[in-house]
């Protein structure tokens, strides 16, 4: 049954993220410094390291599913549809979920990434930088080494109290960069 229920609570946000992404939704505020490279401020800790070149800059939109765990919410996993920064059609290009992972809806590659450093903002989930652990296909996310969670809104973990299995999904916004070895 639980099963059961994350697979409708997953599926419900994606549907709901894939509708407001083809009417031209959006959510979060802009950004208030916009570098040329990313289009986002990014804070020092997240900087990625030399020897690494941007590859792709994406808007994403989507949900933090949290789940009931003795009594207090934490994060199960993320699901959120990314779109190329810069186009303002919103086709969707890839799609975030649990790992975390990023796959290429145009090519099929893959990237999971565990978090390197993170960055609180008040208000809304961390921006954070992330180290790759595998990639996966020869398309956009082939050899990415870093990928950056920039500019977020929303996202955070219900303060209220919780009992039993609930689980819950919280809008949340971001900008990710994918960067690669420069060679």
């Amino acid at each position: 049954m639980k099963l059961a229920k994350r697979l409708v609570l997953t599926t419900t946000a994606l549907a709901t993220v894939t509708a407001a992404t083809l009417i031209g939704a959006t959510v979060g505020p802009a950004a208030a410094s916009q570098p040329a490279r990313t289009g986002v401020e990014v804070p020092d800790a997240l900087k990625v390291p030399d020897g690494n070149r941007l590859t792709g800059v994406f808007s994403a939109e989507g949900v933090q599913t949290y789940t009931c765990t003795d009594g207090a919410w934490k994060l199960l996993e993320p699901a959120a549809t990314l779109w190329a920064k810069k186009d303002h059609s919103r086709r969707t290009v890839a799609l975030h979920s649990r790992g975390p992972v990023w796959v290429s809806t145009v090519d099929g590659s893959a990237v999971n990434a565990a978090a390197a450093v993170t960055s609180p903002k008040p208000g809304t989930i961390p921006e954070l930088l992330l180290k790759s652990t595998a990639t996966r296909g020869t398309g956009v996310f082939a050899d990415v080494s870093y990928i950056q969670r920039l500019n977020t809104a929303g996202g955070v973990a219900p303060t209220t109290a919780c009992t039993g299995t609930d689980q819950t999904s919280v809008p949340y916004s971001a900008t990710y960069t994918f960067y690669k070895p420069a060679k």
